[in-house]
């Protein structure tokens, strides 16, 4: 077992690194263990395939210096707030026991985010529990709780209760964002335009990190919601 600092969470191959791929880069850069979990294969994106989307999944790992990435199948678009998905988050914060998980957007455009927000809280607090049991390869497992939900803010604006600084690593962020070039623009694709195709993308991207950026001082930042406040025991901690 790979016992990490943080686990990012997105219900679709790319959320991560759309949203949060500069907080996990500067994390990582600071020495800590980072793992990726895809509660879905994306496969009901309008361009590719799921298969391809999983290529570029672990493509964006593998340069993102991810110590692991999974992949559940819980159904992208009709994944439902049930018992046996919950285990199956549950199955994978204890199996990596992180610190901190970062996941979706507490609400947003597409449906499956503020969904699956609600469904990694859930079992965040559920693994906590002793008297629910999972097993992983025959053995079972110990409860665990992170200390910290965080969720990322994704397509809608949203005001952040927190921003991350990721000036140094906005262009490594946009490298990552490009694995999935079957989702973004290709001037070569013969595939249906979606909003997230379009040439002008990256440009919304970096204005809304530069946004975000603007509210500490800094040229680009992530924005984050919590449902509870974090406590701080340095106020000089906070910049």
């Amino acid at each position: 077992m790979t016992k990490l600092d943080i686990l990012a969470i997105g219900v679709h191959p790319d959320d991560v690194e759309l949203s949060a791929a500069g907080t996990v880069l500067s994390h990582i850069a600071q020495g800590k263990k980072v793992g990726l979990l895809d509660l879905t294969r994306g496969e009901l994106g309008t361009r590719g395939n799921a298969q391809l989307r999983t290529l570029e999944a672990f493509a964006s790992a593998q340069k993102m210096g991810a110590l692991v990435r999974e992949q559940l199948d819980l159904g992208d678009g009709f994944f439902q707030h049930s018992q046996p998905n919950l285990l199956k988050i549950i199955e994978i914060i204890r199996k990596y026991q992180p610190e901190i998980i970062l996941t979706n957007a507490l609400d947003d455009r597409h449906p499956d985010h503020g969904r699956a927000a609600k469904l990694v809280s859930d079992a965040c607090f559920l693994s906590g529990l002793i008297k629910i049991e999972t097993q992983m390869k025959g053995k079972s497992q110990p409860a665990w709780r992170p200390k910290n939900v965080y969720h990322y803010i994704q397509d809608r604006y949203r005001q952040p209760d927190f921003v991350v600084d990721i000036s140094e690593y906005m262009e490594k962020k946009l490298e990552l964002i490009f694995c999935f070039k079957s989702q973004f623009y290709d001037p070569n694709s013969t595939e249906p335009m979606t909003p997230i195709a379009s040439k002008d993308f990256v440009e919304y991207v970096k204005g809304r990190d530069s946004t975000y950026g603007r509210l500490m001082g800094v040229a680009y930042a992530e924005g984050y919601n919590v449902a509870r406040p974090p406590g701080v025991q340095d106020l000089f901690h906070l910049v």
